[in-house]
């Protein structure tokens, strides 16, 4: 089944139920909320501890196509029923629940979400959104019809030093911003041949729940499951895909950026199997009331990233940190290392002092916390007070939907390297046309 069929398919229904069904839409108060956790193995299981801490989240059930994983999180919450197939339990469970929370491989987020909503569920899904960019706009538009409480899991988006550098930036700390770069040195990339042939299915792990729709291929052990797929096309979205979205959140937010003009990837060739493990990928944006007219972002990843650039140089022959993202503007630059750091502000080639002063007396934060157990529960109880109608979210689907659209238009970019891909974001297409292929796929039946 095409991706833009079933998409069509979910959108069509949203557009039927307009009004909210269930008691976790906007606007309707709950006492308890009941979660639904499909993936609680690694991420997803950091993702069900935290969302449990908060005292009004009833866990309800659970699923993996694991069974050690849902074996250990059953452990945990041994009330909750547990299941391997994410379609069974939200059929079944339809009534007993009032979130979904997917921690999956990428190319699982929107089937499961889709659903998920479909049924009138709240759905706090990982980063990035999707696996593609019909996906994104799907699971947008089907949240905004059913009007559903949503967050994409970006942790980082509700730290201390995050919203801080939001805040000043939008305050012309430096000015209007000309340029951002950003990067990560992280490899989720794979210059290697396809392997070949098949090993046995380990006995606790279901392999076709696993693919779900993805194209049916061979296990290999260590290849896929449960840690390497971030590396591969039919599963993950690369470097950009995993870090790119929390280190691209903040600039992203603060600039109030939409979808960019233009996109070009210098990579090595497309090889149709794994992401290439060096990346530098070039965005022209429209112009926003934070940026110049013409304003460009730099994502760098791989080994030894990012590449030398007088915009990179600090102070003293200092290191720049391993991860983050540096603003360029009319009055100077603002550093921002991933993560936990306080921003840094630079003019003229040396540091100067924060001035909070240009903060507006309501807008100024309390000292900055330093504990990321206690910072990173934050990002979940704002979902969960969301649900209960105690306030909003601030990484909804129709913010979230927009940023994994640019981070995954830079993923295609990287099957054509060296080559400018102009997009029209009202059409939903690129100019270039063998580019559009990229945009959706086949679901495969499983």
């Amino acid at each position: 089944m095409k991706r833009r069929e079933f998409i069509k398919s979910s959108a069509a229904i949203a557009g039927v139920i307009i009004l909210p069904s269930c008691a976790n839409a906007k606007g309707v108060a709950m006492d308890k909320l009941r979660t639904a956790h499909i993936g609680v193995g690694g991420m997803g299981l950091e993702d069900l501890k935290a969302m449990a801490s908060h005292s009004d989240v009833v866990v309800t059930a659970l699923c993996d196509v694991d069974s050690l994983n849902l074996d250990a999180a059953h452990a945990l919450f041994p009330n909750a029923k547990v299941y391997a197939d994410y379609r069974k339990m939200l059929t079944e469970m339809k009534d007993d629940i009032d979130a979904v929370v997917v921690s999956t491989p990428d190319h699982s987020h929107a089937p499961a979400s889709l659903q998920a909503m479909d049924l009138g569920k709240a759905v706090y899904c990982q980063k990035p959104l999707t696996h593609h960019v019909s996906e994104a706009r799907a699971m947008n538009a089907v949240a905004k019809a059913k009007n559903l409480v949503t967050q994409m899991g970006i942790q980082v988006h509700s730290f201390y030093d995050y919203k801080l550098a939001t805040q000043l930036i939008q305050a012309g700390i430096i000015g209007k911003v000309n340029t951002v770069h950003a990067w990560s040195p992280k490899n989720w990339g794979y210059d290697g041949a396809e392997p070949e042939g098949s090993d046995p299915i380990p006995e606790n792990l279901d392999w076709n729940l696993w693919l779900g729709t993805a194209p049916k291929r061979a296990y290999k052990k260590d290849a896929y499951h449960p840690g390497n797929w971030r590396k591969i096309m039919d599963f993950g979205c690369g470097t950009l895909g995993d870090m790119g979205v929390h280190i691209f959140d903040t600039p992203y937010n603060a600039l109030s950026l939409d979808v960019p003009r233009t996109i070009m990837t210098e990579c090595r060739p497309d090889n149709g199997y794994g992401f290439p493990e060096q990346n530098t990928v070039t965005y022209e944006f429209p112009g926003t009331k934070y940026t110049t007219d013409s304003f460009k972002w730099v994502w760098y990843d791989g080994e030894g990233a990012p590449a030398e650039h007088p915009d990179l140089v600090l102070p003293n022959g200092e290191v720049l940190p391993d991860q983050g993202a540096i603003f360029v503007g009319e009055k100077g630059t603002l550093l921002l290392p991933h993560f936990m750091q306080l921003p840094k502000l630079l003019v003229e080639g040396e540091y100067q002092d924060l001035d909070m002063s240009i903060l507006e007396e309501s807008q100024r934060l309390v000292e900055p916390v330093r504990d990321y157990g206690s910072e990173s529960p934050k990002h979940y109880h704002q979902f969960v007070d969301a649900c209960l109608g105690k306030g909003e979210c601030t990484a909804p689907f129709s913010y979230a939907a927009r940023l994994t659209e640019t981070i995954l238009l830079g993923v295609i970019a990287g099957r054509f390297p060296n080559q400018t891909l102009h997009w029209d974001a009202e059409s939903g297409q690129f100019a270039e046309a063998e580019a559009n292929q990229y945009l959706d796929g086949k679901y495969r039946a499983f």
